[in-house]
This record gives structure tokens, sequence and C-alpha cells, in this order.
């Protein structure tokens, strides 16, 4: 790869973190459960990052979703996509190269995407964390 395709590549990564670590930060101020960031980089086609999250209620669940909308919008950048948003259970943010997927909990763990995964790069977020700086390492 030339110099400018690495650099190139390397603004697009720095802007794919940047856009996931907004859409995590905007979860966690509606207090999503059992975040989990997952870099499938290296198993898509279409996309950087996978960000899981739960809501307790259909509430939190389209709450959440609205945070990571609301907050994206003020940095200027609009989804590609939405899934889900009117009846709650699992609604789905396509961010061009950061996919977000906002569960109930009991659809979460029906669909369990953490499994079909798993050989993907994953980063935890502990229920407790306010906010992150940034990314772990390798992610």
């Amino acid at each position: 790869m030339s110099k400018g395709g690495r650099l190139a590549r390397k603004k697009k990564d720095d802007d794919s973190r940047q856009r996931a670590l907004l859409c995590v930060n905007a979860s966690l101020e509606k207090k999503a459960k059992d975040l989990i960031i997952l870099n499938v980089r290296e198993f898509s086609a279409f996309a950087d990052y996978f960000i899981l999250c739960s809501g307790t209620s259909d509430r939190q669940v389209r709450a959440v979703a609205a945070a990571i909308q609301e907050n994206l919008k003020k940095a200027g950048i609009l989804p590609l996509g939405i899934e889900g948003e009117d009846a709650g259970r699992w609604i789905l943010l396509d961010y061009d190269d950061v996919i977000i997927h906002v569960f109930l909990e009991s659809a979460r763990t029906f669909y369990d995407l953490e499994r079909l995964w798993s050989e993907a790069t994953r980063m935890a977020v502990p229920d407790e964390t306010v906010s992150l700086k940034a990314l772990a390492e390798g992610m």
C-alpha cells in the first residue's frame, strides 16, 4: 500500500473510532446496560464496529437510540438507516462504518449477536461507566 493509501486508511480508522466513541458515550448517558464494542473490521465488508447495548424497557431502548441520534447529529453525522424504532425491542442504527444495536434485554438474549461475531475483538464497558475518553488499544 502506498503512503497516501496508508494515510487515508488511518484517517478512516480514526474517524470510525471517533464515531464509535460518540455512540458509546451517548448510550452511557441514558444508562445503557451490558455495552459491548465489537471490532468487526476483519470480518465485515460493511462495518468496522458493532456496538451492542441493552435497555430494561422499550422506553429506555428508544431513549438510548434517540440519544445516539441526537449526539451524532450535533456532530454533523446522520444515519444511513434506522430500523425497529416503533417496537422498541431491537433498534438498529446504521452509521456506515459503525452499526449500533440497542436491544431490550430479552431480545438481545434471543438473537445472541455476540455469539455470531465471537471471533471479533471486543471491549466490554462496565455498567457503572459514565463516559469513555478512548477505545481500548487494539480496537
